[in-house]
């Protein structure tokens, strides 16, 4: 058995890597393109674009998961069977179950690899690219990101942002305005910004304090508006969209909605895909394991290749189906997240049944 699973594991593993290259490059190519359209705005030239695509890498990687070990895995199954090394095993002595044992055993690095990606590679280097094109493309902002929070240079003055909602409204914000001789005029403290249009936001809970050579005045007013050349799509690059968040922040954020009496359906599907989804490498190489009883006289293992993809490519556009599906109709959550990943497993384990009754 251990024979079994050292050989099979390098196999599936070699495949996997494989599909990962191919499929990678495939949409590393695609955001070059998407890229290269828009190169050229302010200071974003091929070396900024570059360092984009490779940034954007680790969320593909993520993304693709599922897809790739299915593939990979057929592929890997297609091959031993050709080559009659799994009717040697089967032969021995080795029972499907068995087979089931030694992938699930396969899977776990994969797993784990999955939910490392998630949680703690693929949303910061996502964030750090749509930084790095922000920085090159806009002259008229700049944004760093300290303990304090964020901080944004706004012509003459230097806003400190807290926290950037899902929803691009702002919360816990400081305005430092100097004048052109760069002397402090006022700070400006609001709970909350919310954006209007294009150069206008609106304040809540605003307390404002001047300086000026009569001395120090302080003005309390429940809203204000605020111009401001900051937009919501400076602050985006700031957000992690739900499928990227991490499954603490999607906890906290729905316990937030839920407090003030707001849909948190999205971000509760979110959070349950999140936790589902690592564990749906699992149910990619139950659902390939049938194909090991393909046999070269049956047809071309190309064939095979080409009904992997169209069922990986179906797992992921229809999962993320069934994700807006409840969260327009609000359907229970953790059904919404797990009924495709479900529906996936109980298809490899008929098709699993169906083999082994032949």
């Amino acid at each position: 058995m251990n024979l079994l699973l050292r050989h099979l594991g390098r196999e599936i593993y070699y495949s996997i890597a494989l599909v990962f290259f191919a499929l990678i490059m495939l949409f590393a190519f695609m955001d070059l393109i998407h890229e290269l359209s828009v190169m050229g705005q302010g200071q974003y030239h091929l070396g900024y674009v570059l360092l984009f695509v490779v940034l954007t890498i680790p969320g593909h990687i993520y993304g693709l998961f599922p897809v790739a070990v299915l593939v990979g895995t057929i592929l890997a199954l297609v091959q031993m069977s050709a080559n009659s090394e799994l009717t040697v095993y089967r032969s021995s002595g080795t029972s499907a179950w068995q087979l089931v044992g030694a992938l699930f055993k396969i899977a776990l690095p994969l797993v784990l690899l999955s939910f490392v990606m998630s949680e703690f590679i693929a949303p910061p280097s996502e964030r750090m690219a749509q930084q790095l094109r922000l920085k090159a493309q806009n002259a008229q902002a700049t944004l760093r990101e300290f303990r304090s929070g964020v901080w944004v240079k706004d012509e003459r003055s230097f806003v400190n942002v807290k926290n950037v909602m899902p929803d691009t409204s702002l919360l816990n914000i400081d305005i430092y305005r100097f004048d052109e001789t760069y002397h402090l005029q006022t700070i400006t403290n609001a709970k909350r910004a919310n954006f209007i249009e294009a150069g206008r936001w609106h304040l809540e809970e605003v307390l404002e304090t001047r300086f000026s050579k009569e001395g120090v005045s302080i003005n309390s007013q429940p809203g204000q508006e605020w111009s401001s050349v900051l937009n919501p799509g400076i602050f985006s690059v700031l957000l992690v969209l739900p499928e990227q968040m991490s499954v603490l922040d999607l906890y906290q954020y729905t316990e937030h909605l839920k407090d003030n009496r707001q849909k948190s359906a999205r971000y509760e599907i979110a959070m349950w895909n999140k936790l589902v989804y690592p564990f749906a490498v699992l149910v990619m190489m139950i659902l390939a394991l049938p194909f090991a009883s393909y046999h070269r006289r049956a047809g071309g293992s190309s064939a095979m290749v080409f009904l992997g993809i169209v069922l990986g490519l179906m797992f992921h556009f229809v999962g993320r189906l069934f994700a807006s599906l409840g969260a327009l109709n609000d359907w229970q959550p953790f059904i919404s997240a797990t009924a495709v990943t479900g529906l996936f497993l109980l298809l490899g384990m008929l098709m699993l049944w169906w083999t082994e009754r032949r």
